[in-house]
């Protein structure tokens, strides 16, 4: 099991289900009915947030489990890391509800923004790691977050939303934010796919139209980019590391980290890449997620 950690929850069922009021949970304290609110405000009390956001098709559990094996494999030094859990549960195919569960991401990151400015304003800044559509969620609490909230960084790894959210639909929220960081891998192909697929307009334009959009998580960001300083340079993963839509977050235990330092490697890079630690080099040992979540610690630590 990983290790304990809080969350914020803004599910009504543990499967699929409606959104519901903001609760705090915590892993190791399943089923209990106490208040956690005044130990999660004592725990972040002066000290900075990253807050993970996992995607769709994603129940309360899974959701629990695997946000946490990721969070145990960050090296974030004092920041406190909390999960999100949201109802992005696939309950009908893929290429419906996608469309659908935009709306419950929508929703939530509205509760969510007011439960961190009511709540947690004693937290030095916040910082948020998404996957997949978690990043809207990620865009529309701090879209809603109070002016007093400093937003730190913000990690949106395989990004399913459209590819000039930073400089459209979502340009006030990317404003707020300190330094904005991509991953994207065009071997990724769930938002191949399945994006377009859920985009009700996409039957009726074709790549290349004014309106036609691809995922942030495949193609990166669209120009024009937003102002410096706050889009980092270098998303694109490289084609031979194979990045697939679920190699992001682990489904178990990872059997190590990477050093900090982890960046985009370039075009040629080995498979697995150079510094991957032995334990990560075995057959089936996953590498990938332990990679992503080095990324993420390097991102999050540097000045």
């Amino acid at each position: 099991m990983p290790r304990p950690y809080y969350f914020l929850s803004t599910r009504a069922h543990s499967v699929g289900g409606p959104v519901g009021p903001v609760k705090v949970l915590r892993s190791d304290l399943a089923g209990t009915t106490a208040d956690l609110v005044p130990k999660l405000v004592e725990a972040i009390h002066g000290r900075d947030i990253l807050f993970v956001v996992h995607g769709f098709n994603v129940n309360q559990n899974d959701g629990l489990n695997h946000l946490g094996y990721w969070m145990d494999n960050l090296d974030i030094g004092n920041v406190v890391p909390i999960g999100i859990l949201w109802p992005g549960d696939c309950i009908i195919p893929i290429f419906v509800d996608y469309v659908v569960e935009g709306h419950e991401a929508i929703h939530s990151g509205k509760l969510l923004a007011d439960f961190i400015s009511q709540q947690l304003p004693a937290a030095t800044s916040v910082s948020f790691a998404s996957h997949s559509l978690g990043a809207r969620v990620v865009l529309q609490t701090v879209s809603g977050l109070d002016s007093s909230i400093t937003v730190r960084r913000s990690v949106l790894m395989a990004g399913a939303i459209d590819d000039d959210c930073l400089t459209d639909e979502y340009k006030t929220a990317a404003s707020r934010i300190g330094e904005i960081s991509l991953l994207s891998s065009q071997c990724d192909d769930v938002l191949k796919l399945a994006y377009p697929a859920g985009n009700p307009l996409q039957g009726i334009i074709d790549r290349g139209h004014p309106y036609w959009h691809a995922a942030l998580g495949r193609e990166g960001a669209a120009s024009p980019y937003p102002p410096p300083p706050s889009l980092q340079a270098g998303w694109m993963i490289p084609e031979p590391l194979n990045y697939g839509h679920l190699d992001y977050i682990p489904g178990a235990q990872l059997e190590g980290k990477f050093p900090t330092g982890v960046d985009i490697p370039p075009d040629d890079t080995p498979v697995p890449p150079a510094g991957t630690p032995a334990s990560l080099r075995a057959p089936n040992a996953k590498w990938k997620p332990a990679w992503s979540s080095g990324f993420v610690s390097t991102r999050l630590g540097r000045p």
